[in-house]
């Protein structure tokens, strides 16, 4: 394969894995935080996960109210995604190195997903902060955010208008995210 299909070949298999799996991602957190099942986003994200999630349920059932068969299904698919851009590549990647590899790859998704919906939800607040309550993004965002801004804000409340607690938290994330990627 010529250098040329070999980069848009790695670039179609990531992105396409990615958002893949960010939206199983989000249906398993979503439902974590019991947002609303009935928003028209939970909706898209059910419709779009459920043909392969709903089958796996038969085979792996959910576990103290996780969904199991999303968590198994989000690190085969990223040991998938693995092996396919190793393989473009031409390269050959052990299955320690790829379960090692999907998991920190798949931890460093899920803290840009929460990076995101915290600039989001900030952005959202900032432009249109009578309409965003209506936006059903909004009630999303909030409700996937919610746990990690509450605690901040028990210990650093809003300061006049201003509430600096997804500030605090963005900087934790990245934080982690830095501890994160020295690991590999």
């Amino acid at each position: 394969m010529n250098e040329v299909a070999s980069n848009v070949s790695a670039f179609l298999v990531h992105t396409l894995f990615t958002l893949y799996i960010a939206a199983l991602m989000l249906r398993l957190l979503l439902a974590l935080m019991r947002a609303d099942f009935y928003n028209p986003l939970s909706q898209f994200l059910v419709t779009v996960t459920d043909p392969i999630v709903v089958p796996l349920r038969r085979l792996i059932p959910s576990v103290g109210g996780v969904d199991s068969a999303s968590i198994v299904l989000i690190l085969a698919l990223k040991m998938l995604e693995l092996w396919l851009l190793a393989w473009i590549a031409g390269a050959k990647l052990g299955l320690p190195t790829l379960i090692i590899a999907a998991f920190l790859q798949i931890m460093e998704l899920l803290i840009y997903i929460y990076i995101f919906a915290l600039i989001a939800q900030a952005i959202i607040s900032w432009i249109a902060p009578a309409q965003a309550y209506e936006n059903p993004a909004v009630s999303i965002l909030q409700d996937l955010t919610r746990p990690l801004l509450q605690p901040i804000r028990r210990v650093l409340p809003p300061i006049g208008m201003v509430d600096l607690s997804p500030l605090v938290v963005i900087i934790g994330l990245y934080v982690l995210l830095i501890v994160l990627r020295s690991l590999y």
